[in-house]
C-alpha cells in the first residue's frame, strides 16, 4: 500500500509538472506573438534630412526657387493637374480643385491602404488609380515626366508638414515586413539599409557623407539623374548598388521599404521640391 501510494504521488507529481511546462508554452507562445511595440532607433531629436548631409552647393540650389531644376516638373505636373482627359473631359482639377489647397497633407500619410483593393499604395498608384478609374485614361508609366509631376504637385502641397503614416490595422503586417527588410543583409556586399544608415550616416562613403536615408525629399531632383525621381527609384538603386536582385517595378516590397521609412522618418518636414547630388 505505501508503494502504491508512492507510485500514485509520483504520477500526479508529474501530470502537475507537465501541465505547468504547457501553460508556460502556451504562455510564451502568445507573448511571442503579440506584437511589440513600435520603437524608433532614431529619435525625433536626432532625425535629420537628406539636405543636412549635402555640400553647400546643392543647398543653396535647393534654396533658389528660381534655380532649382525640379521647377520644370512641378510647372508640368501643374498643367497636366488641369488637362482634361480625351476619354471623358475629366481632370484632376475638375474634382479636387487646386491642388495646393485641397491635397494639403495627402503626401504626409502615404504609403497607405488602398480600402477598396486591400493594396498598399505609393502616391504615384493612387494618382495612376485616378488617372484609369476617374479620368478613363492609360495609366502613366513609372519615372515618366507626367507622373513625376504630378507627384511633385500632390508632394509640394505638403511643404513643410510633418510626415505621419498609418501602420495599424491592415498596414501593420507591411510595416513590419518593411522593418525587416530595413534589417536584411541583401545582395553580394551583404550589406543592409540599417548598416549604412542607422549605424554610419554621417561617416563618408568615397566622397560623400552617408545620409539617414529619410524620404521626406522625394520626388526629388538628383543631379546625377538630371531629373526628379521617386522613393521607389532610389530603393532600386541601393540595391543594385548593394548588389542584390531589384524586385520589379511596382513590387508590394517596395511600397512595404517606403512605408517603414515614412513611419521610421514621422516628424520630419516634407520638403519638395529637393535637390540631392
Amino acid at each position: 500500500m505505501p508503494a502504491a501510494r508512492r507510485l500514485h504521488k509520483l504520477a500526479l507529481s508529474f501530470w502537475l509538472a507537465l501541465m505547468v511546462l504547457v501553460l508556460w508554452g502556451v504562455s510564451g507562445f502568445a507573448t511571442a506573438q503579440t506584437v511589440a511595440p513600435a520603437e524608433r532607433s532614431l529619435p525625433l531629436s536626432q532625425l535629420k534630412s537628406g539636405l543636412h548631409f549635402a555640400g553647400q552647393d546643392v543647398q543653396a540650389l535647393q534654396a533658389d526657387e528660381f534655380a532649382n531644376p525640379a521647377q520644370l516638373w512641378l510647372s508640368q505636373g501643374a498643367q497636366a493637374w488641369r488637362l482634361p482627359s480625351a476619354a471623358n473631359g475629366k481632370s484632376c482639377a475638375s474634382c479636387h480643385g487646386e491642388a495646393v489647397g485641397k491635397m494639403k497633407g495627402v503626401a504626409t500619410r502615404y504609403p497607405a491602404i488602398d480600402v477598396a483593393s486591400g493594396r498598399l499604395f505609393n502616391l504615384e498608384d493612387r494618382i495612376n488609380q485616378c488617372t484609369t478609374r476617374h479620368q478613363q485614361a492609360p495609366a502613366l508609366a513609372p519615372e515618366s515626366d507626367a507622373l513625376l509631376g504630378l507627384s511633385l504637385l500632390v508632394t509640394q502641397a505638403s511643404k513643410g508638414m510633418p510626415l505621419r503614416v498609418d501602420i495599424g490595422g491592415a498596414a501593420r503586417a507591411h510595416w513590419q515586413a518593411g522593418a525587416a527588410l530595413f534589417a536584411q543583409r541583401q545582395g553580394q556586399m551583404n550589406l543592409s539599409c540599417a548598416q549604412c544608415h542607422d549605424q554610419n550616416f554621417g561617416q563618408r562613403l568615397y566622397t560623400d557623407p552617408l545620409s539617414q536615408g529619410q524620404p521626406n525629399g522625394y520626388p526629388v531632383f538628383r543631379l546625377e539623374w538630371q531629373k526628379p525621381g521617386s522613393l521607389e527609384r532610389r530603393l532600386r538603386s541601393c540595391y543594385a548598388g548593394i548588389r542584390a536582385e531589384v524586385p520589379p517595378w511596382g513590387a508590394v516590397e517596395m511600397r512595404q521599404l517606403a512605408l517603414y521609412l515614412m513611419w521610421r522618418g514621422e516628424g520630419l518636414p516634407i520638403e519638395v521640391p529637393a535637390v540631392r547630388k
